[in-house]
């Protein structure tokens, strides 16, 4: 028996749990006025596999509509050995999203409005409805900036390296699976990293 299999066979499974989510455990994401909220959420627990080749529990916050959909597309990525860099919720990095792309954080939802042109709106993080996978790897463009900075590295799309979205890749087509929609797909403001139920 080959090491590879060995190594497959002694991995631990995929594993998932669900809980709900009180206001007080969203002290920085959520607020009054949100549209949506504590009860329309959920805490989703998954199992990843991280860049050091290590298997780990991460945490989302999404919407509970949702949590079907992402826990298909996490075993898929699971069972792949999808490299994501970290999972917490939002609050671990004070609600500010420009910190948690700046770590490599994936993560859901955030009561927010949504970033880049036109009018004034809610973001679909904000319904809980959009996650953002390894934002470093996988970055947004908007309006000449890169976020997060870091992303600048991997704006080379062709140059494919682990934890990017590309189009047919494993990532692009877990999501797609399962109806979600690419932010990659945006034309001139692609976000890499962005996957929502809406295609917003």
């Amino acid at each position: 028996m080959s090491l590879a299999l060995l190594a497959l066979l002694a991995a631990p499974p995929f594993a998932h749990s669900v809980f709900p989510v009180t206001r007080e455990q969203l002290p920085h994401s959520w607020h009054p006025g949100c549209p949506v909220g504590p009860s329309s959420l959920r805490k989703l627990r998954v199992g990843y596999w991280g860049f050091d080749g290590k298997s780990q529990v991460g945490t989302l916050i999404v919407n509970r509509s949702t949590v079907d959909d992402l826990t298909v597309v996490f075993r898929r990525l699971y069972r792949a050995r999808f490299p994501i860099r970290r999972m917490r919720p939002i609050d671990a990095y004070g609600g500010n999203d420009e910190r948690s792309l700046a770590a490599d954080n994936t993560a859901a939802f955030n009561c927010r409005y949504a970033v880049g042109p036109g009018l004034k709106r809610w973001s679909a993080h904000a319904y809980g409805v959009a996650i953002d996978v390894d934002p470093v790897e996988n970055p947004y463009l908007e309006g000449g900036r890169v976020h997060p900075r870091a992303g600048r590295a991997y704006l080379d799309r062709t140059n494919v390296r682990p934890g990017m979205a590309v189009r047919g890749g494993l990532l692009v087509s877990a999501f797609a699976s399962v109806g979600w929609q690419w932010g990659g797909r945006w034309t001139g403001t692609p976000d890499y990293q962005h996957f929502s139920a809406t295609g917003g």
